[in-house]
């Protein structure tokens, strides 16, 4: 089949601003279903605007592929906030894209990331033309682990994404003069090379990379708003699930820096989108990928050829799929594909895929693994065990935070520039320091599956006015190899949500820290290991301690931290637990 490809088509917004739209169609007659995707880093890069489908055989597949550039950005006009215009520009567009000549007038969607998003915001406006979508790591809320997490700022996320990914096109639509222009870029460029230095710049309200060229405004307005601000709404679907009545396929990874929201879009939409049907419409799959990287090898750990988009479960690439979900919905094929089961994940360390009927499984028992020391867990050569037995009176474990020597981010769910930054990695490094306690089982008789929401009860107190608390469910090898399965934090001023509570008096506080999910089994004579620390940098900013915040401040002040194990305050992880051969 010959492809057609028209170039920078004109799309008319409500508001009279023009977006610019590449479309790839048959080149013959008749007429075809769309295929939309939406995104800001450029219609005309492949790298972004095909990413991990193959548009070519989408096309070949008997349908037109519509790649638009979102308003603000490279061809197309006005001015780029984050998310605040997808959802009335996404209408538009898929009404636009239905009334094509050579269009059916059925609409599918879909894309990764930031147009995983345009999906999800475009559908709780509910354009009649719009059928299904297949939104991959994509986020809820700007507050739910993408701009922040629990209250503590995902700074290494949000400070590359607007410097790399955002920043050239506002630079080139800034300075029209070309010597301007290169000067511009030449210093945007010296910031790129050396960001592992901006991060650790504060206070971020003055962050030079964008101060000095001028550009993000809408940055410098997100650091500035507090998270109980009603703007936070206009960018989140976290109250509007219930207006989504479309069939959505849900793509995520365990070490995906987005995992907590796509898991969380699927469990409230199956609840919440309307229509029983609808409901029962969602799918979700998650691999053991990270954020953009479907591959078989990921961090330290290859996963097999079986757990890359190119051949997943040995069966079909993830265009296959694709291609299987939107001929159902929008050419109305049995493709089979709704009678499969609704959740598909790849379990680790046997590294199989599994099907499976619900999230989080209903057989799973919720296991509390207990912290026990004689007071020096510190490090992975301290004192510090797991077990199931429930403490009774045992010695605290203390340490110094100090925001000025924080704990390093090593892999896991991240989105950063810098070495070892994603996926599983061997964390013994980590555990040298003293500022890490250590909370290790005994070597494990028989495998262990864990699969599912893990969480961290924590009874801890400080010295400081503000804090964080952090934790990490590590799978440790009979050689000694820690390898990182899911982490999370907590900021103690947002322990109970988005309204912030008074400054710390040194009392003993109960927090939950949300590691999100994972699905691994522990091997036999495997251990299974908990790091509870007060930082994660960049992923996170680090907490000053002084109840001001890197955004705002640079004055920072050590603390002394207790974790407390003991009848009172057992603190504990929450594992899920499948009963072997079930």
């Amino acid at each position: 089949m010959q492809i057609l490809v028209e170039k920078n088509v004109p799309c008319t917004m409500r508001d009279g601003t023009v977006l610019y739209s590449d479309i790839y169609r048959p080149h013959e007659e008749g007429e075809f279903p769309v295929l939309l995707t939406r995104l800001p880093y450029s219609k005309d890069l492949p790298f972004y605007s095909h990413r991990y489908l193959d548009t070519n055989r989408l096309v070949e597949n008997g349908y037109i592929v519509i790649i638009q550039d979102v308003r603000g950005r490279f061809q197309s006009e006005g001015e780029f906030e984050p998310f605040i215009y997808e959802a009335q520009d996404g209408y538009d567009t898929v009404e636009w894209a239905a009334s094509l000549p050579y269009s059916i007038g059925k609409v599918g969607m879909f894309g990764l990331s930031y147009y995983g998003f345009t999906q999800l915001l475009a559908a709780t406006e509910r354009p009649p033309s719009l059928h299904a979508i297949f939104p991959a790591q994509t986020l809820s809320d700007q507050r739910k682990g993408n701009f922040y997490y629990d209250g503590a700022y995902g700074l290494g996320l949000s400070e590359t994404w607007v410097l790399e990914s955002i920043a050239p096109d506002l630079i080139k639509r800034k300075y029209n003069d070309p010597e301007a222009y290169n000067a511009a870029m030449s210093k945007w460029a010296k910031c790129v090379d050396h960001i592992e230095k901006w991060y650790l710049h504060a206070p971020i309200k003055n962050w030079p990379p964008l101060k000095e060229l001028g550009v993000a405004k809408y940055f410098f307005e997100q650091v500035e708003r507090d998270l109980n601000d009603d703007d936070w709404d206009k960018s989140s679907i976290a109250n509007q699930y219930n207006q989504i009545n479309v069939p959505a396929y849900h793509l995520g990874g365990w070490y995906d820096s987005l995992l907590g929201s796509t898991i969380d879009n699927y469990i409230e939409m199956k609840a919440k989108a309307d229509g029983l049907k609808v409901g029962e419409q969602q799918r979700l799959m998650i691999g053991p990928w990270a954020h953009g990287d479907f591959g078989s090898l990921i961090g330290d750990k290859k996963f097999g050829i079986h757990a890359s988009e190119d051949w997943i479960d040995y069966k079909e690439n993830l265009t296959d799929l694709h291609v299987r979900w939107f001929d159902h919905w929008l050419k109305g094929k049995d493709t089979q594909i709704t009678a499969e089961a609704p959740v598909k994940i790849f379990v680790m360390g046997i590294n199989q895929w599994r099907d499976e009927q619900e999230w989080p499984l209903s057989r799973t028992n919720y296991v509390p693994y207990y912290f026990h020391s004689k007071g020096a867990a510190n490090s992975r050569s301290g004192d510090g065990y797991l077990s199931t037995i429930k403490p009774d009176e045992e010695p605290s474990d203390h340490f110094v935070y100090d925001p000025e020597n924080p704990v390093p981010s090593n892999g896991g769910g991240t989105l950063h520039d810098g070495v070892n930054t994603t996926g599983p990695r061997d964390q013994r490094n980590i555990e040298d320091r003293s500022d890490v306690l250590v909370y290790t089982s005994a070597a494990l008789k028989e495998s262990v599956e864990v699969t599912g929401p893990v969480k961290v009860k924590l009874w801890a107190s400080t010295d400081a006015k503000d804090t964080d608390f952090t934790a990490k469910l590590v799978d440790v090898l009979p050689d000694g190899t820690a390898y990182n399965l899911t982490d999370g934090i907590i900021r103690a001023r947002y322990r109970n949500g988005y309204e912030p509570e008074a400054e710390l008096n040194g009392e003993i506080v109960q927090y939950e820290i949300d590691l999100w999910a994972t699905s691994n089994v522990f091997l036999t004579d495997h251990r299974i290991r908990i790091e509870i620390s007060s930082s994660n940098f960049p992923r996170f900013d680090v907490n000053l301690n002084t109840g001001q915040t890197m955004l705002n401040s640079s004055e920072c002040n050590p603390a002394d931290q207790v974790v407390y194990h003991r009848k009172q305050y057992p603190s504990h992880v929450l594992l899920p637990i499948i009963p072997a051969g079930k």
